[in-house]
């Protein structure tokens, strides 16, 4: 493992902040944005959280051979630049098509800088200490999604096209990778082979298809939590916005505390993310504004503590040549899941509930119970290295 500084550590993390906001952030000024494209079929609308999910997964199968022609300095930069450009550029437009294809390149954007928030933490960091920086990432990850949420609400009250200016926060990060950040090459290791190999895929199943399960399930929320509070409740679409805030707060809190967790209670982690999904959204389908925060909490708890044991577990296994190998499988899977998540939600709702309100709070519990099944049946005792 090479030697790493503080500074460049930090510039890794500030890159965990803006990948949450590639869909989420946009998620409560949905209602307002569906107003304003009210012409529009309302799929489409809920395309711009989960479309740029399509792009990132594209090009994360080819990330390894975009890691084998530059350096992880390099891409970054490409990254982050696209990042601003295609975030912010959504403020200029006034047509739902065009407003779609920033999104996708939007999504090209983060499939650069999400494979790289996660495998440089590999490929600097003895196994040891992953749970702990698997930890740290996700929090990151999750204020980024606290101040890009709170500030996407506020802006959207000024008006829709606003809250797209939450991602001129890519500025500090590019800032920060072009002072600090070293140009490893992290696709030389990997030279032989197709961009993407099934059998990695084989290899990493249980976390591959975990994280897919995890991201269908959870992004329910952010597709549908704006606007089923709203039908259901006299909540303000200011207090709507504060418990999505408080959402993310309460999943920051938990990645802060995973490497702990993990180190005290290994046999169980496996199993926290399913069970307080399947608690959460059970509270919402009762729906009083009480349970409404309460399931919030518990949403927020398994989101927070199920994305960094995948990669924790995944990172330890894949060795130094995560960040080419299975960092980008998990964050394909990852994007899929948001993607995928209101295409599979949708019809189901109305399938196995005929299309009521809380439809799709029902479809995620049930959700939550094969992700149960899977973790039960894939996922063996393992414990972490033991720390220096």
């Amino acid at each position: 493992m090479k030697q790493i500084n503080k500074r460049v550590t930090a510039t890794i993390l500030s890159m965990s902040l803006l990948t949450v906001m590639a869909g989420a952030a946009i998620a409560p000024a949905l209602g307002i944005i569906r107003e304003h494209f009210a012409a529009a079929p309302h799929l489409l609308v809920q395309l711009i959280v989960s479309l740029p999910a399509l792009f990132i997964i594209i090009t994360n199968l080819f990330f390894l051979s975009i890691s084998r022609r530059w350096g992880s300095r390099t891409i970054a930069i490409v990254g982050l630049v696209l990042y601003v450009v295609a975030g912010a550029g959504c403020y200029w437009a006034d047509n739902i098509w065009v407003l779609l294809a920033l999104r996708a390149l939007l999504g090209v954007s983060v499939g650069l800088i999400m494979p790289l928030s996660t495998g440089l933490l590999a490929f600097y960091y003895p196994p040891e200490e992953q749970a702990r920086l698997m930890g740290l990432s996700a929090a990151m990850n999750q204020m980024g999604g606290v101040v890009a949420t709170l500030l996407a609400g506020l802006l959207a009250q000024l008006e829709w096209r606003s809250a797209f200016l939450v991602y001129l926060l890519g500025l500090l990060a590019l800032l920060l990778v072009l002072h600090y950040l070293p140009d490893e090459h992290l696709g030389s290791s990997n030279k032989r082979g197709r961009p993407f190999e099934p059998r990695q895929l084989l290899k990493f199943h249980p976390s591959v298809v975990g994280m897919l399960l995890l991201m269908l399930i959870f992004f329910v929320f952010p597709t549908n939590f704006a606007i089923i509070a709203a039908q259901r409740s006299s909540l303000t679409p200011t207090a709507v916005t504060a418990i999505m805030v408080g959402l993310d707060v309460v999943a920051f809190l938990a990645g802060l505390m995973f490497g702990w967790l993990m180190n005290k209670l290994p046999r169980y982690m496996k199993y926290a993310a399913p069970l307080l999904f399947l608690l959460g959204y059970a509270c919402y389908v009762e729906g009083s504004v009480s349970m409404l925060l309460v399931g919030s909490a518990l949403i927020g708890l398994a989101n927070g503590v199920g994305v960094p044991y995948l990669l924790t577990i995944a990172s330890i296994k894949g060795g130094q040549n995560s960040a080419t190998t299975v960092m980008p499988l998990l964050s394909a899977a990852l994007y899929l899941g948001q993607f995928v998540s209101p295409l599979v939600v949708l019809p189901l709702s109305r399938l196995l509930f005929g299309g009521a309100v809380v439809a799709p709070y029902e479809v995620a519990i049930l959700v939550s119970l094969v992700f149960l099944v899977q973790v039960w049946a894939t996922r063996r005792f393992q414990s972490l290295p033991p720390r220096a």
